[in-house]
């Protein structure tokens, strides 16, 4: 069986960081830094990646600091400003994937309410061939879960794939864990240069 490439999108394809945005509203490193460890972080912001509301994460966290309410609103009411992009060197590795004829999937941890933005924005996301979205599933990685749900929809598109077919890409450690732990081959995403690597270690050709 030819190897199934699973992405991770931010971090790996998508250019995604909060700091984009709270720099301009935050403009001393050391404040920033602290609200975005303490207040708008990512065990909060996590929740609505796994299915919470915008509006009632917002409110929760607003609730709990109301001291910080126009900033906290500003997170996804001006979420688009974190993310400018793609990561260059990401998109060519996924490219050249796609090139040498690799099925490509994509499994994500991202809220349902923002995810269309991207799904309209960029384009090359209507060439993978199917996309997991934890908010849409209300179940986030490294969850096993999410990866099982995973696997049976690229049974449906590849039903003689196994698990150790799959190579999941991720730039957090622990969901790339997550996949082993399930019988994938996980890669931790460090550089795209690091990861073509280890493919071509594995024995991929591209």
């Amino acid at each position: 069986m030819q190897a199934i490439i699973v992405f991770d999108f931010g971090g790996v394809l998508f250019d995604w960081n909060p700091d984009y945005l709270y720099q301009k509203l935050i403009p001393d490193p050391s404040e920033r830094a602290w609200f975005l460890q303490h207040v708008c972080n990512g065990t909060w912001n996590i929740e609505q990646d796994r299915g919470r509301s915008l509006t009632d994460g917002t409110a929760a966290k607003i609730a709990e600091f109301p001291e910080y309410a126009e900033l906290i609103e500003a997170f996804y009411a001006r979420w688009t400003e974190m993310l400018p992009g793609l990561l260059p060197e990401g998109m060519a590795l996924f490219e050249a994937l796609e090139s040498a004829g690799y099925p490509i999937f994509g499994l994500t941890n991202w809220s349902n309410e923002t995810f269309p933005y991207a799904w309209e924005h960029y384009p090359f996301l209507q060439r993978i061939t199917d996309i997991v979205v934890s908010g849409q599933e209300q179940i986030i990685k490294p969850d096993p879960a999410i990866y099982h749900l995973m696997y049976q929809r690229i049974l449906q598109h590849h039903p003689a794939a196994k698990p150790e077919d799959l190579i999941f890409i991720d730039d957090s450690a622990i969901n790339a864990q997550g996949a082993c732990n399930v019988g994938w081959y996980g890669i931790h995403h460090t550089s795209a240069a690091a990861t073509a690597q280890q493919l071509r270690d594995k024995g991929l050709k591209f």
